[in-house]
């Protein structure tokens, strides 16, 4: 297939392209600087300039292809609700470029967004679906309604800490605040998770995703069903060699910032629909493992 990704130079993108070229696709990647087209000549990928909030450079880029991979996201915190709108957006101008024509279009999701909507301590799986108020949650359901308007889409939901021996998400964000706060800290007894997978499980369930998901499916990147806070936060206090600590749910916003919602919350998911669906299985490294690597926790 001829696939137009978005997003495809970033952090889970770049792996996204290079699985797709090596499965034998095409990728017609989106560009929005000349260091992003040069990146992915360089990958082997075709550019296509254009922005997330540039809907004609969407709508011509899903046109050009046989299939869509959706990965780009606004990730400015401070202005969260504007990147969910620009998200919105963009997923509802591709998918009606899309519409009647059978092509899979996969967009992306988080997992965190079952905290918001499950009874604590509840495992999500990909049967629970979000409302329009959830982060990210009405991209999700346009992408769900367009599997009856002749589109094979399907959304993949990937979990809180995406890693690799580098980067891991919102755990990179927990070692920025503990090397801050001189304190690797946890919300009560830290028993609560957040799950887990590498980035190159992550990318393989993208492109399977686009092969052979079935029309309105939700898939979870999940390697790791939940992770304890407390054992992530240990991690962190001894390789920044910090003390690790207990903190209360009332100091969680002022420690933890945007995260401290994030962090008081169970987001353990299940990915056994997943394996199902598309035949998926996790074989890389798990978060505790990757962070104890020790690349994590460079100046």
């Amino acid at each position: 297939m001829r696939v137009f990704v978005t997003g495809a130079t970033g952090f889970i993108g770049k792996a996204v392209v290079r699985e797709l070229l090596e499965a034998g696709h095409q990728v017609l990647g989106l560009a929005r600087s000349d260091q992003s087209a040069a990146a992915l000549t360089a990958a082997g990928a075709e550019v296509h300039r254009g922005a997330l909030d540039d809907l004609d450079s969407l709508r011509e880029g899903a046109a050009a292809a046989d299939g869509v991979i959706h990965l780009a996201f606004v990730h400015d915190f401070s202005d969260y609700a504007g990147g969910v709108a620009t998200d919105l957006q963009a997923v509802k101008a591709m998918g009606a470029e899309l519409e009647g024509t059978g092509k899979p279009f996969v967009i992306t999701s988080g997992t965190a967004a079952l905290s918001f909507v499950l009874p604590s301590g509840q495992v999500g799986t990909e049967q629970d679906t979000v409302t329009d108020n959830e982060p990210r949650g009405a991209a999700e359901n346009v992408a769900l309604a367009l599997a009856g308007r002749g589109v094979r889409s399907s959304i993949v939901r990937l979990s809180t800490c995406v890693h690799n021996e580098a980067l891991a998400g919102f755990a990179t964000l927990l070692i920025g605040i503990a090397r801050e706060k001189g304190v690797s800290a946890y919300v009560g007894d830290g028993s609560n998770h957040w799950p887990a997978v590498h980035r190159l499980d992550a990318a393989r369930l993208f492109r399977l995703a686009l092969e052979s998901a079935p029309a309105g499916s939700i898939l979870h990147g999940v390697g790791e069903e939940g992770v304890p806070l407390r054992d992530i936060a240990e991690v962190i206090g001894r390789r920044l060699n910090v003390p690790t600590a207990s903190i209360s749910r009332e100091e969680a916003d002022a420690h933890f910032g945007f995260l401290g919602a994030f962090a008081t919350t169970d987001n353990t998911s299940s990915n056994a629909l997943t394996r199902e669906r598309v035949g998926w299985e996790p074989t890389h490294l798990g978060l505790i493992a990757d962070l104890e690597q020790g690349q994590h926790f460079g100046q």
